[in-house]
């Protein structure tokens, strides 16, 4: 993060807490604006996606005591990208730029801050002391991959092979760029991988050196693998874990599975979009599976117990009422997908009347007999009596 950054974002307005929030609050503002803007809960929503990012690098400068401390000291110094000063009149404050101010104070006897100039001054603020800046550690990429799952190894868990390609340190040349195993501090940035651009020796903003692209090594002798970058595309498999009731689409992300960082750097995240093959026979409705159950005529008029399949377990049996019309759902609980907590939803069962397709003597005999017992019922009646009153 550049020191403009540092200087000009409100972290605290970010999180929502007050400059004098204690460190629970914060955590505790930051826990819950994550859940709202996590990408898992906002799909293909970008917005939220930036928000997100946005929290969490408040939370990382506000929820480290000494990175906080140096954030604090800097908007003091410095408020919003201006130095505060008091102004003429009654205690007012203007800001003006540090560069044309100090950008002649570089010594001699109008200096006033030695040889050193205003950046060696609040130098030790931004860790930018006025020795040489230690190459910086780089965070590896993230890497995004795919999977596709059986329906029921979405609803119980499972563990797959995942063959992934990224950036890796270059195994021809060592990871140092140059075919001889000896490349050269770059002179730009005296080996830094920064450079601070400004006005004159005044207070100065770093970005990536463009001549080393921010390794601060510069190879000599190009590697032929790599061409000088140090890293080469590698892939690998991994055994991936994917947790048990994961939803069709859904993004996994596994912290630290990604791209190796540079210079002592964290390992880059994961993130496996998966992808579930449909059942024949179960559905899904959140952390309830569906099923759709036949049954006879008898069955739904007279009542009775059915038996109905479960996903990966023995079939479970359900009292049927009598007169159970089509279409009726009941639930056979504690039968469906997996929760968070590893507690499981229930199975819905619909019952669908089935209607035979072809009698013998006895059966038709039976139904005719059925057909004249109940002749005096139309079970069209209160259709259209509800449509003369519309």
């Amino acid at each position: 993060m550049s020191t403009k950054d540092f200087v000009e974002k409100d972290y605290y307005k970010v999180l929502g807490v007050p400059k004098d929030a204690t460190e629970a609050e914060i955590k505790k503002a930051y826990r819950k604006l994550a859940r709202e803007n996590h990408p898992d809960a906002n799909k293909n929503d970008a917005s939220a996606e930036a928000r997100f990012k946005e929290i969490s690098e408040a939370n990382d400068v506000l929820g480290d005591p000494k990175k906080r401390k140096e954030y604090d000291d800097a908007r003091a110094l410095f408020g919003n990208g201006g130095f505060r000063a008091g102004g003429p009149g009654a205690g007012g404050s203007f800001n003006f730029d540090l560069g044309d101010l100090f950008g002649g104070a570089q010594g001699g006897a109008g200096g006033g801050f030695g040889g050193g100039g205003i950046g060696d001054v609040f130098g030790g603020l931004f860790n930018r002391g006025g020795g040489a800046t230690r190459t910086q550690p780089r965070r590896g990429q993230d890497i995004e991959s795919e999977v596709t799952l059986s329906f029921t190894e979405a609803i119980e868990g499972a563990t797959v092979p995942l063959r992934m390609s990224s950036q890796q340190p270059c195994t021809a040349c060592s990871g140092t760029g140059d075919k001889n195993g000896t490349p050269r501090v770059c002179p730009t940035c005296v080996g830094t991988g920064q450079v601070s651009r400004g006005s004159g020796g005044g207070f100065s903003l770093t970005d990536p050196c463009v001549d080393c692209k921010g390794r601060g090594l510069i190879a000599e002798h190009p590697c032929e693998v790599c061409k000088g970058s140090g890293r080469a595309k590698s892939s690998r498999t991994m055994q991936v874990r994917i947790p048990a009731g994961v939803s069709d689409n859904q993004k996994i992300r596994l912290r630290g599975k990604g791209a190796p960082g540079e210079r002592g750097g964290p390992n880059g995240d994961l993130y496996v979009v998966v992808h579930v093959d449909a059942h024949p026979v179960f559905g899904r409705k959140d952390d309830n599976l569906t099923v759709t159950v036949p049954v006879s005529f008898s069955e739904a008029a007279l009542g009775g117990e059915i038996k109905v399949p479960t996903l990966g377990g023995p079939a479970v049996t359900l009292k049927l009422p009598a007169g159970t019309p089509n279409g009726r759902t009941m639930r056979a609980r504690g039968k469906g997908a997996v929760r968070k907590d590893g507690t499981r939803g229930d199975l819905l069962v619909t019952v669908e009347v089935a209607v035979p397709r072809e009698l013998d003597d006895k059966a038709r005999e039976a139904l005719e007999t059925f057909r004249e017992a109940t002749a005096s019922e139309d079970p069209r009646a209160e259709l259209f009596q509800a449509a003369k009153g519309a």
